[in-house]
């Protein structure tokens, strides 16, 4: 009876694979324990004519066959295995051909450069992160802080002996270091098995397995656990796209188009190196679908971030050839819709979770309701606005007066999608310099202009992010093979732009200002984007009560400006909160502007101005301090009413 209730169950998990309707397809996949104590395997090979478990525990021979279902799903129970032996999968391909495979469903794989399984039985974990759960459930997350710290896990620092950290050694450094500079979440780079570091983990093998390299996966879920209980979230990478090419992983799996498409110039990605998984196909639906549920659920994840989106939406983002779809277009609409459904089925179970897309084009809505066309994320990097900043901020000053829209062209569709503004790992690898050496001029006026652009990231509105070791202005590119450059920190300049880093931060999470009224346009006004002259540019930024805002001043050039105008909305008096020059951060100052009282002379749409004094390549923060908020008008209104 109850092996017939087991077969009934199984057929149901069969039929919801098949059909891409099995979000948790893991449960019946893979390697199994039984009640009995013996294990039952399962493996997803429609075309292969024969498969075989092999492993240590029985040399590695053929001895154990497994038994096709009409589904092309095959199986076997058998109590040869044992906990923590090593097994693959032999199949004898649809031509004949016979290899040996990794189980596409492990949860544990041997160390590289080994790449067997490892028979693994996950157990149940006693969470105790209850106020983080409640607490996010309870809270709108597009009207909070999020400043993201990301990390590549084994590079974020090494011992003595050259070996990375795994996530017991993290749980005790990373999470404090965290803490201590205010970020609110940590995104992981993929913590997923893949075979070669120098992938950085974006080409994987092992979509429901944690990469053996940073330890178990109970290590992995305790420091999950312990971020929550220090109010910090945890985001991790994940790559749907495409697949690692490695002929024992999963491409051609039975010897056919399994997990890739079936028409090779869409299968093959060449500007990677790997595979594209073919999206329209329900069984890799389900594959996939599941993997992301996987590690929300059992990691207690708060998000997770999509990479490379825009190779699953156009048929035409790699190079090479390619086909039009039946439209004759460059629309990947299995990529369309597959990203529909993961975030359809991600949010109906998990609301509070993030789901972040990176996603280069500008063709697609990404974030928004599923509804309107939108693929449904929450959130998408804002790569234009990175890429637009970075080059300026790069260029010699004298040039930038005549590319000041550079760093104002964002002002123009910032509100079109719900944004993250990253400075992210890949504009520190492959001779783009790390963040402090793309600036400009000798190594104080760099100093100076990464002072300048952090404040304007935290600043412009937009979610933020920033990649591990700029935070300290590290020159040297990141390995991803090396810690980060600690050492640095022994120079003043570095621990001063870390200090500097560390109170943008905390004035980022408790001035609402900057993130109350996101997604709105009632978060900004521009006071002054046409200064190319000066190359100055100031804005407000404003909180729900009229007199919660925050005037930006940001100087791109290394003159001076002594009585610079910037135009305020009331009457009364401007205190200046942060000065990116002072001698604390870096600078030369030693004492902040005074106090300014307004003057009743319009600026621009603005009623009043004051009058300040703004660094060489420096930014300042003003806030009001006493000011009468009642019947304000523009200049232009009251031009306006001279006119009537």
């Amino acid at each position: 009876m109850v092996e017939k209730k087991q077969e009934i169950k199984a057929l149901a998990a069969e039929e919801r694979f098949l059909t891409g309707e099995n979000f948790y397809s893991q449960h019946f996949l893979g390697a199994h324990k039984l009640t009995n104590g013996n294990f039952v395997f399962r493996v997803w090979a429609p075309n292969a004519q024969q498969v075989w478990l092999v492993g240590d525990f029985n040399d590695w021979e053929d001895t154990i066959p497994l038994v096709k279902r009409e589904s092309g799903i095959w199986e076997v129970k058998t109590a040869k295995p044992h906990e923590g032996d090593l097994y693959k999968f032999k199949i004898r391909q649809a031509n004949g051909r016979e290899i040996f495979k990794i189980d596409p469903f492990a949860i544990r794989f041997e160390k590289r450069p080994g790449s067997a399984a490892v028979l693994h039985t996950l157990q149940e974990k006693k969470w105790k992160d209850g106020l983080w759960q409640g607490r996010k459930k309870r809270t709108n997350y597009f009207k909070r802080p999020l400043n993201i710290y990301e990390v590549h896990a084994s590079s974020w620092k090494h011992h003595e002996d050259n070996t990375p950290y795994t996530f017991s050694d993290l749980t005790k450094e990373l999470i404090p270091y965290v803490k201590e500079m205010g970020y609110t979440h940590i995104e992981f780079m993929p913590l997923m098995e893949h075979p070669l570091g120098k992938s950085w983990g974006y080409q994987l093998v092992g979509y429901f397995a944690l990469s053996s390299y940073y330890g178990t996966p109970e290590e992995f879920q305790d420091f999950v656990e312990a971020c929550h209980k220090e109010n910090i979230g945890v985001l991790v990478d994940w790559v749907p796209g495409h697949f690692c090419i490695n002929e024992d992983t999963l491409p051609y799996y039975d010897g056919t188009p399994t997990f890739e498409y079936e028409d090779l110039d869409r299968a093959r990605n060449i500007r990677w190196g790997s595979i594209n998984f073919d999206l329209g196909k329900p069984q890799v639906q389900s594959f996939l679908i599941s993997s992301a549920l996987f590690w929300l659920e059992f990691y207690h994840l708060d998000g997770i971030r999509v990479d490379a989106v825009s190779n699953m939406l156009y048929r035409d983002y790699d190079e090479g050839p390619w086909t039009p779809n039946h439209e004759g277009g460059n629309r990947n609409f299995e990529g369309y819709y597959f990203l529909q459904k993961l975030n359809a089925v991600v949010k109906l179970a998990h609301p509070e979770v993030l789901m972040i897309a990176e996603e280069s084009s500008s063709d697609t809505k990404i974030t928004g309701m599923i509804e309107s066309g939108a693929l449904g994320f929450d959130y998408k990097w804002n790569m234009g606005w990175m890429n637009d900043v970075l080059r300026f901020y790069e260029m010699d000053p004298i040039y930038r007066r005549h590319n000041f829209n550079l760093l104002t062209f964002s002002f123009m569709y910032m509100m079109s999608e719900n944004y993250i503004l990253p400075l992210s790992h890949d504009e520190v690898v492959h001779g783009k310099k790390s963040l402090m050496h793309k600036m400009w001029g000798d190594r104080y006026k760099q100093f100076s202009q990464l002072r300048n652009l952090y404040t304007y990231m935290i600043t412009h509105p937009g979610k933020k992010l920033l990649f591990m070791g700029s935070e300290w202005g590290q020159f040297l590119e990141w390995k991803y093979d090396h810690g980060l450059e600690w050492v640095d920190l022994n120079d003043d300049m570095n621990h001063s732009m870390q200090h500097f880093t560390k109170t943008l931060n905390e004035l980022y999470r408790t001035e609402k200002a900057l993130w109350e009224l996101e997604g709105s346009y009632d978060t900004i006004e521009i006071i002054d984007a046409d200064n190319n002259e000066e190359t100055i540019l100031s804005f407000i930024r404003r909180g729900k009560t009229k007199k919660d805002f925050i005037i930006v001043v940001l100087n791109l050039t290394p003159v001076e400006r002594k009585d610079f105008v910037v135009g305020v909305p009331y009457k009364g008096t401007y205190k200046e909160i942060l000065n990116t020059e002072m001698k604390e951060f870096g600078g030369t100052w030693v004492k902040s502007n005074d106090v300014k009282e307004s003057i009743a002379v319009p600026f621009k749409d603005y009623p009043y101005q004051i009058q300040t004094i703004v660094p060489a390549l420096g930014a300042l923060l003003i806030k009001p301090a006493e000011v009468n908020t009642r019947g304000r008008s523009s200049s232009k209104s009251k031009k306006a009413k001279a006119e009537n």
